[in-house]
């Protein structure tokens, strides 16, 4: 074996146990973000299937370093303050996400409706900023909240612009069922994904239970790939006419978030 190739096998072999370390930080802040709320110190090793001493070693070096909080006497782990400031220092530099934000405010406000805004993280749609409407019976979308891309009209934007294989690729298998216990038809899903590329508005109606429906429009970025979904979640029986103004509504959001086409009016 030549210089090159050991020195090679030597950072290979170097860099195994950083990259064990690496998914253990990631699947620890997906327990607390799943979980919504602080867990005990005691409780992780059985949650992450990991060693005492390497977990306890690992929430110390993370909360040293702000992105962990230890509280109580009873050491209650959750996230630490500089997750906020590396949160804002985001925001600041990803334009759609800041205005999405402000946009899901507005909308609610405007319309009285649930307003959701929406990312994907490999096989879910996950909603990064909700405001309920004002309804008596409101209707509630948890920030944070993971669902199966299938299940949603926004995941039918957000893949609008993959292959069948692509599409096939991405779904996990807890993504592959809908809320029924029915398995998802990937080609018809993948179909329905392909017709909705480069639509206004794709609509899901009594999908995920029985009594609400969704509007979703994409948010494009300035390749004109849709990088977000801004949403309405509306109860089943909203009239037609009330039902046309929203979707118009939320067409003009989502012409005013778009990257692409706001940087095409100003070219223009």
């Amino acid at each position: 074996m030549d210089g090159t190739a050991s020195r090679a096998l030597k950072t290979r072999i170097a860099r195994r146990p950083r990259e064990r370390g690496v998914d253990r930080v990631l699947k620890l802040f997906s327990c607390l973000q799943a979980k919504g709320g602080p867990v005990r110190l005691a409780e992780l090793p059985h949650m992450l299937d990991a060693p005492k001493s390497t977990i306890y070693d690992l929430v110390n070096i993370l909360a040293e370093a702000g992105l962990l909080e230890i509280r109580g006497k009873d050491s209650q782990i959750y996230f630490g303050k500089m997750m906020h400031l590396y949160g804002t220092s985001y925001l600041q530099a990803n334009e759609i996400m800041a205005r999405g934000r402000e946009m899901v405010d507005v909308l609610a406000r405007e319309t009285g409706e649930t307003s959701e805004f929406c990312i994907r993280h490999r096989g879910k749609q996950v909603i990064i900023h909700a405001r309920p409407g004002s309804r008596p019976l409101r209707i509630s979308s948890e920030i944070g909240s993971r669902i199966p891309l299938p299940w949603t009209a926004s995941g039918r934007l957000m893949l609008s612009h993959m292959s069948l294989a692509e599409i096939d690729s991405i779904l996990g298998p807890e993504d592959r069922a809908m809320p029924d216990g029915s398995p998802v038809d990937i080609g018809k899903f993948a179909a329905e994904c392909q017709a909705s590329r480069n639509m206004p508005l794709v609509k899901t109606v009594g999908m995920i239970n029985n009594f609400t429906q969704c509007l979703a429009a994409p948010v494009t970025n300035a390749y004109g790939l849709v990088e977000a979904t801004i949403c309405f979640v509306l109860p089943i029986d909203v009239p037609a006419e009330k039902k046309r103004a929203l979707e118009a509504r939320l067409v003009k959001a989502s012409g005013e978030l778009s990257l692409m086409n706001t940087e095409s009016g100003q070219a223009g």
